[in-house]
């Protein structure tokens, strides 16, 4: 599996929040603008524990498996496998999300003085930053779940593999 790469999802983001930027500003000039949802930051700051949760739990029984406790469990390969898809997935989606967000947030900053856009335009900024919690929790994650590098004597290479 590859690992996750911060220009794919610095890509996504700047793409999804440009593009959700001129959506505003064309759907402001017809009508009015979608509401930010109040759940969109706690959802996404959920999923962020959610992640932060399984790796400090896939952590602490790696720990526990690699110092040879007495009644330690060990980790199911597929069971880290499934972690850090859905770690991947997550990240992806949070890019993407956080990206459309911040660029209908960046748009509601020229009208900061109405009440109404200036909650959108919080609930937006919290969006961002919730999804730059689950990204941060995703590439925790995936550290967590690596495999410790190879210490061949035939010289074989350098790159670490993969839990996964």
């Amino acid at each position: 599996m590859k690992e996750l790469r911060i220009r794919t999802l610095a890509a996504v983001f700047v793409v999804a929040g440009v593009l959700s930027w001129a959506g505003a500003r064309l759907w402001n000039a017809v009508g009015s603008l979608p509401r930010v949802p109040l759940a969109a930051p706690i959802v996404l700051a959920l999923i962020a524990a959610v992640l932060l949760a399984t790796a400090l739990s896939l952590r602490a029984r790696l720990k526990a498996q690699r110092e040879r406790r007495p009644g330690a469990r060990g980790v199911d390969p597929l069971v880290a496998a499934r972690a850090v898809v859905f770690g991947h997935a997550s990240a992806l989606v949070a890019a993407l999300v956080a990206g459309m967000y911040g660029g209908t947030g960046v748009f509601l900053l020229e009208s900061l003085e109405i009440p109404a856009r200036r909650d959108q335009a919080i609930y937006a900024g919290f969006s961002v930053l919730a999804g730059i919690a689950v990204i941060a929790a995703a590439f925790f994650l995936e550290r967590v779940c690596k495999l410790p590098e190879d210490d061949d004597t035939s010289g074989g290479g350098g790159a670490a593999t993969r839990a996964v």
